[in-house]
C-alpha cells in the first residue's frame, strides 16, 4: 500500500461519487440507468446527491465513458483491459496507477513501471495477480511525461556524473555525459533536464541546465523549490527590458476615455510588507442616505498587451508564487510594483466596480469600467484595524449581564479615534487619520460584516485558519514563529473583493435572470466529496465532536461544517481538524463551464481582484471590456486552454510554497535540537506517527522502530498505533512530548524522539 499519512488522500481507499456511478454501469454493462435508478442503487436519498449525479452523468457523457442511449438513460461504453489515466508514485519506487474509471487505485510494482515517472500519463494493461484476485498494471505507453527538469546534488566520477534527484519519487539517479556537465563540480545542486533514456539502461540521461550553489546554502534551496515545480525565480533579460520600455505617462487623450474618480476618497488596506497593491477602495455619502464604493483594480490590462512577450511570460508563470522570505512577481517589478500598483498620492489607471448600496448591504446599482483613481492614504490591515478597535465599545449583553461583545459604535454617537500608535504604524511613528477616512474605515466595516452573514446564511464555509508567519533577520534566518490571523481589517477588503468577483461573474454569466452564453472566465467549486466528510466525521468524533456532519443538503453540510470549525478553534487539535476539512472539500479551478461555487454559496464567481498576481484576472479584465464595448462572445476552447494552465500553476505555485515553509520549519527547528515541546500527533502510517508542535506548528516524524518500550503495530481503523504487549496506543489526536532529534535541511524533514504521552 502507497505509503502516506493516513488523512491524505488514499485514491485505493477514498471513491467518490464518478468512480460509483462507473462501478455500477461497468457491473451492468448490457442496462442502462437514468439518474434516479443510481441514486437507488447507490442509496443516495437526499436532493443534493441527486444533483451530483445528474452534473456527473453529463461529464462522463462529455468524456464519452458513458452514452446516453435515450433521453435520461446512460450505459457505460465498454473498454478493454487497457486504461489511460496518470501514475501516483511512491518513495520505495513502486506506484499507482489513477483513473476514474477504475473503481479502486491499480498497483504498480516497480518492474512493471517502464521507465514511468510519477504523474506521468501513461497507458496501462491490466491483470489479476497469479494465485489472486488482486489486479496489477503494466505500463505498455507513456502518452505524455508530467515534467523531464528535476532538480538534485551532482556526483561526480572521472569521465561522467550522476546527479541524485531532491524529489525521493524520482526513483532513477540521471546519467550525466562528461560533454554535458557544462562545469559543474561535484557536489553542487544542479538543474537537469533528461534527454533521453535508452532502452537498455536503468538510468535516464540529461543535461546540467543550470548550476545552483551549494547544498544548503538557503539561496540555493529557494530557487530549488522553484525549479522542482518548474517555476522560475528571474526573468529573462528581454522580457526586463520590454518592461522598461513601457510608456509611464497618463495622458490626457487617455484619461478622456475613462471615468475620472480622482476627488473621491480612496485609499488600500494591504500586508504591511506588501509592494504590489491590486486593489483599493473609494467611499462616499450620498444624498439618499446610500453609498457609493468603488472597488478599483489595477488596469494591467491596459499595460500588458496580448501578442507581446511580457504577456507570454505573465501567461507561462500565471500567477505569482508567495515564499516565506520573497514574492516571486508575474510581472516585472516595473509593472508589479510599480506603474500597476496602487501606491498612495499617484495616479492610476484602474478597472472599476462601483456600487451603490444601502445600510442593509444591498446592491442598489452597480457600474462596471475603466477609471483614473488617486489613492489618499496607504494603511496596512494592522493600522486599519487599530482604527476599528479604537472606535468601538464594549457593550453588556442584556440576556447574560457576564458575557461581553463588541459593537461598532452609530458613527455619530461619540468623538471618533483617528490615532494610529507608533507600536502598529508602518513607519514607525505615531500618527492621526482624518475623521473622513475614519468614518469610511468604520461604515466600510459595517457593511462588510453584513455582505459575510448573508454569505454565511447562504451556505458559506468559513475557513478562518491561523496562518504560520517567521521573523526574519537580515539573513533570511527564521528567528522567531507567529501566528497571523484574519481580523475585522481583512475580512472588510475580503468581503468587497468578494463581492465584486461576483458582481462581475453576474454581470457577464447572467442576463434576465438566466444563464447566458458568452464566454467568460469562471473560477469554480465542486460539492464536497462525501466520502471524505465521512471519513472526517470519523475521525472528528474521536476527539469527542459528536455533532454530526449532515451532508442531506448544501445548507445542512455547510452549516454543519461550520460549527465544527467553530467549536475546534482554538483548539490543540485545531489546525489538524481545519487541515482534513479543507482536503474534503473540491479543488477550486478555472474554467469557461460554471457550474458556481460551493464554498462561497454564490452561483457566479470569478477573479477580477488580482490582475497583478493572477493571470485569470487579466483574462477577465479583457473579456469584461469586450463585452461592455459590444463584442460577441469568442470561442471557449481558447480561454478553457488557459483556464486549465491557470489551475495547474497555481497548484504548483501552492506546493512550492508549502515547501518553503517547511523548508524554513526545519531551518528553525535545528536552532532547537534535544529541546522538548508538546504536540499534536497530526497523522499515523505503518512507518511512525507525525506530530505537530503545539506553538509553532512544525510537524515532524517519530519512527516506530524507535519506539523501544513495545513493538507497535498500525492499526488504520483506530488510526493508531498500538503496543503488541501493554496495548499502550497512540492515536490521531493525542498530546504527546517530544524531543527534536534530527533536521534534514535539503530534505525538508524533522525527526521528534517520542518521551511520552500528556494525559487529558
Amino acid at each position: 500500500m502507497s505509503k502516506r499519512k493516513i488523512y491524505k488522500k488514499k485514491g485505493n481507499i477514498v471513491k467518490d461519487l464518478t468512480r460509483k456511478i462507473l462501478k455500477l454501469l461497468n457491473h451492468s454493462q448490457n442496462q442502462s440507468f437514468n439518474y434516479k435508478q443510481i441514486a437507488s442503487k447507490l442509496a443516495l436519498t437526499d436532493a443534493n446527491s441527486r444533483n451530483q449525479i445528474i452534473q456527473k452523468l453529463e461529464a462522463l457523457k462529455a468524456q464519452q465513458k458513458v452514452e446516453e442511449i435515450s433521453r435520461g438513460k446512460f450505459k457505460i461504453v465498454p473498454l478493454d483491459k487497457y486504461y489511460i489515466g496518470t501514475i501516483d508514485a511512491t518513495t520505495n519506487g513502486n506506484g499507482y496507477f489513477i483513473c476514474e474509471e477504475l473503481e479502486s487505485d491499480i498497483y504498480i510494482p516497480a518492474r512493471n513501471l517502464n521507465k514511468a515517472l510519477d504523474k506521468d500519463t501513461v497507458k496501462i494493461y491490466v491483470y489479476n495477480r497469479r494465485n489472486s484476485k488482486k489486479q496489477e498494471g503494466d505500463v505498455v505507453e507513456i502518452i505524455k511525461r508530467f515534467k523531464t527538469e528535476f532538480v538534485g546534488v551532482l556526483q561526480l566520477n572521472r569521465n561522467f556524473g550522476f546527479v541524485v534527484p531532491d524529489d525521493l519519487k524520482m526513483y532513477a539517479d540521471i546519467f550525466i555525459p562528461q560533454k554535458k556537465l557544462h562545469g559543474a563540480e561535484d557536489g553542487v545542486k544542479v538543474l537537469v533536464e533528461i534527454t533521453d533514456w535508452p532502452d537498455k539502461s536503468k538510468n535516464p540521461f540529461g543535461k546540467i541546465k543550470e548550476i545552483l550553489g551549494i547544498p544548503g546554502d538557503h539561496n540555493t534551496e529557494i530557487h530549488s523549490i522553484l525549479l522542482e515545480y518548474g517555476l522560475p525565480y528571474k526573468f529573462p533579460e528581454n522580457v526586463e527590458a520590454e518592461a522598461e520600455k513601457i510608456p509611464l505617462e497618463i495622458t490626457e487623450a487617455e484619461i478622456a476615455k475613462r471615468r475620472d474618480m480622482r476627488k473621491d476618497l480612496t485609499f488600500t488596506i494591504d500586508p504591511k510588507d506588501a509592494k504590489d497593491f491590486d486593489d483599493a477602495l473609494s467611499f462616499k455619502e450620498l444624498e439618499n442616505g446610500n453609498y457609493e464604493i468603488g472597488i478599483h483594480i489595477a488596469d494591467v490590462s491596459h499595460y500588458v498587451q496580448e501578442k507581446t512577450i511580457i504577456e507570454d511570460e505573465a501567461y507561462n508563470r500565471a500567477t505569482s508564487v508567495y515564499l516565506v522570505d520573497r514574492v516571486v512577481p508575474m510581472l516585472p517589478e516595473v509593472l508589479s510594483n510599480g506603474v500597476c500598483s496602487l501606491r498612495p498620492n499617484e495616479e492610476k489607471l484602474t478597472f472599476s466596480a462601483v456600487f451603490e448600496i444601502n445600510n442593509k448591504a444591498q446592491v442598489i446599482n452597480e457600474w462596471f469600467g475603466r477609471t483614473i483613481t488617486y489613492s489618499d492614504k496607504r494603511f496596512a490591515y494592522e493600522e486599519a484595524q487599530e482604527l476599528i478597535e479604537n472606535n468601538m465599545v464594549t457593550e453588556r449583553s442584556r440576556s447574560d449581564n457576564t458575557n461581553l461583545k463588541e459593537v461598532s459604535t452609530p458613527l455619530n454617537h461619540h468623538k471618533l479615534n483617528g490615532k494610529v500608535s507608533k507600536e502598529i504604524s508602518i513607519t514607525d511613528k505615531e500618527y492621526t487619520v482624518s475623521s473622513e477616512i475614519v468614518t469610511a474605515v468604520l461604515k466600510l466595516n459595517e457593511l462588510a460584516k453584513k455582505l459575510r452573514k448573508k454569505r454565511l446564511q447562504q451556505g458559506a464555509i468559513t475557513f478562518d485558519r491561523v496562518e504560520v508567519k517567521f521573523n526574519l533577520n537580515e539573513k533570511a534566518e527564521p528567528i522567531g514563529v507567529f501566528f497571523k490571523e484574519s481580523k475585522d481589517a481583512n475580512k472588510l477588503i475580503e468581503e468587497f473583493m468578494l463581492l465584486a468577483n461576483r458582481k462581475v461573474a453576474e454581470f457577464i454569466g447572467r442576463s434576465k435572470g438566466k444563464a447566458s452564453n458568452k464566454t467568460f472566465v469562471y473560477r469554480v467549486h465542486d460539492e464536497p466529496n462525501l466520502d471524505k466528510l465521512d471519513a472526517l466525521q470519523s475521525i472528528v468524533s474521536k476527539f469527542g465532536y459528536k455533532n454530526k456532519i449532515d451532508t442531506s443538503s448544501k445548507k445542512s453540510t455547510s452549516t454543519t461544517l461550520n460549527q465544527l470549525l467553530k467549536d475546534v478553534h482554538g483548539k490543540g487539535e485545531a489546525n489538524m481538524i481545519e487541515t482534513l476539512a479543507v482536503r474534503s472539500m473540491s479543488k477550486a479551478e478555472y474554467t469557461t463551464h460554471n457550474i458556481g461555487h460551493y464554498g462561497l454559496a454564490f452561483d457566479y464567481y470569478s477573479h477580477f481582484t488580482s490582475p497583478i498576481r493572477r493571470y485569470p484576472d487579466v483574462m477577465t479584465h479583457r473579456l469584461l471590456q469586450h463585452y461592455l464595448d459590444g463584442g460577441t462572445s469568442p470561442k471557449a476552447e481558447i480561454y478553457e486552454e488557459k483556464c486549465r494552465h491557470s489551475s495547474e500553476m497555481e497548484y504548483l505555485a501552492s506546493r512550492a510554497e508549502r515547501d518553503s515553509i517547511k523548508y524554513m520549519q526545519v531551518k528553525y527547528m535545528a536552532a532547537h535540537k534535544n529541546q522538548e515541546f508538546e504536540g499534536v500527533i497530526s497523522g499515523v502510517t505503518e512507518w511512525g506517527i507525525y506530530v505537530e508542535i503545539i506553538e509553532n506548528k512544525c510537524e515532524g516524524m517519530v519512527r516506530i522502530r524507535e519506539i523501544k518500550d513495545d513493538y507497535y503495530i498500525y492499526n488504520e481503523k483506530q488510526y493508531a498505533i498500538i503496543g503488541q504487549s501493554t496495548n499502550n496506543m497512540y492515536q490521531l489526536g493525542d498530546k504527546v512530548l517530544i524531543k527534536v532529534k534530527h533536521t534534514d535541511l535539503e530534505r525538508k524533514h524533522l525527526d521528534f524522539t517520542l518521551l511520552e504521552k500528556i494525559n487529558k
